[in-house]
């Protein structure tokens, strides 16, 4: 044990210098693939911190020895703008960039830089993203590319397709929330979060006090806080193990503890439009001044992946759109319209994207199966693969690929539409109180210098570069004696009684940490139903009520008029 505790902390010194040197290199994206630059948006007219990257080489072949690009589309991989840097795509050779380079795709990457430019906005971001779609398109003539959006990239590839221009290639919707609203106790506790906090304005603030700028961490930490005992397991299991987990754990933080910022317009469109009004899902999301998205005019073949283990994006934020926008199959397929869902049982929202077992079944699933999905008649289908095998690394005819035809009311989860209504319009308050009597007053004292203070004090930080040599100059004797304990350390068997009964010990905190976040969240859920459901209405009834399809006002994107 006191060799591994010495492992154990050099590890976590070796987090803390990765991360000021992943800092001190500008934050590179970090993909196991070489690439080129081919736009940069940050020389754009209207600026945004995006990029372009052609996918070049994979291991010692060339992009042009592996891919058959006369007879596949391009594939295109937007990653998460959501606190994190780029690279969860491409994180390694089993990953979506990896999968369908092997398929023969010529592949490209959207990413982009830790800094936003100035004032940036959505709609800015949006307007680049058209911007490289059509430039890939233009390398690949009379092959409409595929979009393959992860989570936060998902809605940002349906509103570029919901918009007025739309999109003509098929998209891949990895854990992207779409039905903010939708969801039921015990699922996705997050939603309810805006009714406690008041809302819009708690971001605008902490935008205000970065000098315009949204720190990322404060969404990493929000990431953690959901499932706190996973964040034990995480230590516990690098402890218990830390000669096989050492690699693995550092390449994964390396990604996890780079934080990236978002503008002020940006998380505030976010959060107002998207979390806490569900404006897309209702078709009153303006994307610019002219042009609403909407749904209803998604044209191009949707393929949407969720998991059940899945408590950040659940297959109700995922899928539940579906029943929001069309009252019935039939609905559905008089609008020419091909959405294709694919169901784990239970990854969790990062395996989605990063677990290689989930990349070498369902995401080359999928990439195998684009030219069936985009000849389906239009409807509801639902994706199921037979692996008989049980190989995660199983190919075709190994495994097989088909399409059950699914009602759009197998889609109808609860929700409580009358609650959400309330709390959206709490949060509009709080924000025009907050917008109109203080934020000027907190711009005024906010400058660079106090942002960047506020930026490397907190927790998400000081946690991390705190264990740095660079910080804490007794730190730096820990990595030549664990270089010697490496050398010479002979670990214990795994079945040895003293590791299965720590083994045991550290399941049982595990435990106790998640009983006490379901005590929290229940809590939490009822607290909000208390709070915010119609006067005279139980929250069961009112869950009962916004599960029926509902038919919204919408605007008709062309005209600017009520449909």
């Amino acid at each position: 044990m006191c060799e591994r505790s010495v492992l154990f902390w050099d590890t976590l010194r070796q987090r803390a210098d990765d991360m000021i040197e992943h800092e001190r290199a500008g934050k590179p994206p970090l993909l196991d693939f070489d690439y080129e630059t081919l736009l940069d948006a940050r020389h754009f007219d209207r600026p945004v911190n995006y990029a372009l990257l052609r996918i070049t080489r994979i291991d010692d072949s060339r992009c042009e020895e592996c891919c058959d690009a006369a007879n596949r589309p391009p594939v295109i991989v937007l990653d998460p703008r959501a606190g994190h840097g780029p690279g969860i795509g491409g994180f390694k050779r089993d990953s979506e960039i990896g999968m369908a380079m092997r398929e023969g795709h010529p592949v490209y990457f959207v990413t982009f830089f830790p800094e936003p430019c100035a004032g940036q906005t959505l709609a800015d971001v949006l307007h680049a993203l058209r911007r490289f779609v059509e430039h890939v398109a233009a390398r690949h003539p009379g092959k409409p590319p595929v979009l393959y959006g992860n989570c936060q990239a998902g809605w940002a590839v349906a509103l570029l397709a919901a918009d007025c221009q739309g999109l003509s290639g098929p998209a891949v919707l990895n854990g992207s929330p779409l039905s903010y609203w939708a969801g039921e106790p015990g699922i996705n506790p997050m939603r309810t979060a805006a009714g406690f906090t008041g809302g819009a304005w708690l971001v605008h603030w902490l935008a205000d006090l970065g000098d315009g700028r949204f720190d990322g961490a404060w969404l990493v930490a929000n990431f953690e806080n959901l499932k706190p005992e996973s964040v034990w397991d995480k230590y516990a299991g690098l402890f218990t193990d830390v000669d096989a987990e050492r690699d693995r754990f550092l390449q994964f933080e390396r990604w996890w503890s780079g934080f990236y910022l978002l503008s002020r317009e940006e998380i505030l469109a976010i959060v107002e439009n998207l979390f806490i009004g569900d404006r897309v899902e209702q078709g009153t999301f303006r994307v610019c001044e002219c042009c609403y998205a909407d749904l209803r005019q998604v044209r191009n073949p949707l393929v949407i992946f969720a998991s059940w283990g899945d408590n950040i994006t659940p297959p109700h934020q995922a899928l539940g759109w579906i029943a929001s926008v069309y009252r019935n199959t039939a609905e559905l397929k008089a609008a020419g319209q091909r959405i294709v869902y694919l169901t784990n049982p239970h990854v969790g929202h990062l395996g989605i994207f990063v677990s290689a077992q989930v990349a070498r079944l369902e995401h080359r699933a999928i990439l195998e199966s684009l030219k069936q999905i985009e000849e389906l008649e239009p409807g509801l289908y639902e994706m199921r693969i037979d692996n008989p095998p049980g190989d995660a690394d199983a190919r075709r005819p190994s495994y097989s690929v088909h399409f059950e035809p699914r009602e759009v009311s197998d889609l109808q989860f609860p929700g409580a539409s009358d609650e959400f209504r309330q709390v959206r319009a709490w949060s509009e308050f709080h924000e025009t109180l907050y917008r109109e009597c203080f934020s000027p007053w907190v711009r005024a004292v906010a400058n660079p210098w106090s942002s960047e203070l506020m930026q490397r004090l907190h927790p998400m930080c000081t946690s991390r570069y705190g264990l740095s040599a660079r910080f804490l100059p007794w730190m730096a004797w820990l990595e030549p004696w664990a270089r010697e304990l490496r050398q010479q350390r002979k670990a214990l068997a795994p079945e040895h009684p003293w590791l299965s009964a720590e083994r045991a010990a550290m399941r049982q905190v595990s435990e106790v940490i998640r009983t006490w976040r379901v005590a929290r969240d229940t809590l939490q859920e009822r607290s909000f139903a208390a709070l915010f459901a119609p006067t005279g209405t139980s929250a069961s009834a009112t869950a009962a009520k916004a599960a029926a399809p509902a038919r919204r006002t919408r605007h008709n994107g062309e005209h600017g008029e009520v449909a």
